[in-house]
């Protein structure tokens, strides 16, 4: 008999439990393993240690899927090490065509920018409107987005039609 850790409540338990007594978490018979990093308790499928974070098992190779690239940090800083990094050439799943015709339609109310999440550049050119700034702002950018090299708020370009 061996102990293991609740993944719910951290408590160690028998692993031949069938819940947690302290927080009755299901305890699941043969489809966990242990981090051969952090010593936790995962599930079997598990690619990436949810409490560690590291890598616990090679990803299949199918023959296409070996440009695979996990990141489970949503940060800002996460999108700007790993544009400096190199990946900077990846695309935005946000559609060029939408994009284009929001800052031709909309573009004074700089919905093209809240479209692409860069909400304060967005705020700023709505008050830059008033100025005449705001409306070069807004030529450049449509320029910008018709060559593809338009960026969402992660940095990546916005190139799908």
């Amino acid at each position: 008999m061996a102990l293991i850790k609740c993944p719910e409540c951290g408590k160690e338990i028998s692993d031949q439990a069938l819940s947690c007594p302290n927080c009755g978490t299901p305890m699941k018979k043969g489809e966990t393993k242990f981090c051969q990093h952090c010593g936790e308790s995962i599930d079997k499928e598990c690619v990436v240690c949810p409490k560690c974070g590291k890598q616990v098992k090679e990803l299949k190779d199918s023959g296409n899927d070996k440009n695979i690239i996990i990141n489970n940090n949503n940060s800002a800083s996460a999108s700007a090490s790993a544009i400096a990094g190199g990946f900077g050439n990846f695309v935005s799943p946000k559609s060029r065509l939408v994009t284009l015709l929001l800052c031709f339609f909309l573009g004074v109310l700089a919905v093209h920018r809240f479209y692409v999440g860069k909400v304060g550049t967005g705020i700023l050119m709505i008050l830059l409107m008033f100025t005449g700034i705001g409306e070069l702002w807004l030529c450049v950018d449509f320029l910008l987005i018709i060559f593809g090299a338009f960026t969402d708020s992660h940095g990546f370009k916005i190139k799908n039609w």
